[in-house]
């Protein structure tokens, strides 16, 4: 038996794909059976992109505006307590020899 490669496909194709059945007046099947996708395939691509609009299909590995935002905050977070809690040890260090 032979092994399917995944196909994929870029954030560009999907939009043209989804703006043809919402701006193009097509039906989502004859859409996917011209571009030879699934149709199921085409519809989600479809509610993502009437869901996050500018932020549908950030790629693989990549995420929304939103979750890199919160990424940032996150490492940042962290950074702050480290620097928080070295800074209590030295007052605790400094405070025991005066």
């Amino acid at each position: 038996m032979g092994t399917r490669s995944r196909r994929t496909f870029s954030a560009e194709f999907k939009r043209n794909a989804v703006e043809m059945v919402i701006n193009g007046g097509k039906r989502l099947q004859e859409v996917s059976r011209d571009l030879g996708i699934d149709g199921t395939l085409l519809s989600k691509w479809k509610s993502d992109y009437i869901k996050l609009a500018e932020d549908s299909f950030p790629g693989k590995g990549h995420q929304t505006r939103e979750d890199e935002e919160m990424r940032k905050l996150k490492l940042e977070l962290t950074r702050v307590k480290e620097e928080r809690d070295i800074l209590k040890k030295a007052v605790g260090f400094f405070s025991r020899d005066a």
